[in-house]
């Protein structure tokens, strides 16, 4: 190991040049401390993160029962799926007798649909059938009725997906469901 010649870098006898380097950095927060200086201010201030608005389990809860009481009244029976911002379920409801076997795939992806594109999917089907096919190539997307962005004061929180027995059905009690909670 080098050793510096002059006074302030030899190490005292039985000490490292890294034990020297802690003991002067020891002796530096000292000096701050008695100047007066709390020691919070010489740390760094704590990072602020953004809150944001999530969608909690009871208000899925609430539009899923609103869009099941929908469906009772058609009647029509199917799944339905409640997604959060990131386009995870929240909750799934699988009806007794469900029409579609498919529905269990449908519902939950309508709902992301919705969330990821930040509009209905009735909206995307519409413009797959229209203006827009190419957008039927977008992968991993459902482009069908029944899918619905739940939004809350201004902030998307998640999506809403209906998966029953038409396509109009679907979208009504996709629409039942956030009607809830306006």
């Amino acid at each position: 190991m080098r050793q510096h010649i002059s006074g302030a870098g030899i190490p005292a006898p039985g000490r490292t040049r890294h034990a020297g380097l802690a003991a002067r950095l020891g002796m530096a927060v000292m000096a701050v401390m008695v100047a007066g200086v709390p020691l919070s201010a010489v740390q760094a201030a704590p990072v602020e993160l953004p809150a944001r608005p999530v969608l909690p389990f009871a208000l899925a809860q609430k539009i899923a029962d609103a869009a099941i009481q929908k469906a009772k009244t058609i009647p029509a029976t199917g799944v339905i799926a409640i997604v959060d911002d990131a386009g995870e379920v929240i909750l799934q409801i699988r009806m007794d007798n469900a029409f579609m076997r498919a529905s269990s795939r449908l519902a939950p992806e309508k709902a992301r649909s919705a969330v990821m594109f930040r509009r209905s999917t009735a909206t995307l089907e519409a413009a797959v059938a229209g203006p827009r096919p190419a957008l039927a190539t977008a992968p991993g997307f459902v482009m069908l009725k029944g899918g619905e962005p739940i939004v809350i004061n201004g902030h998307l929180v998640g999506g809403i997906g209906v998966s029953v027995d038409t396509p109009d059905h679907d979208e009504d009690i996709a629409q039942a469901g956030l009607a809830a909670i306006k």
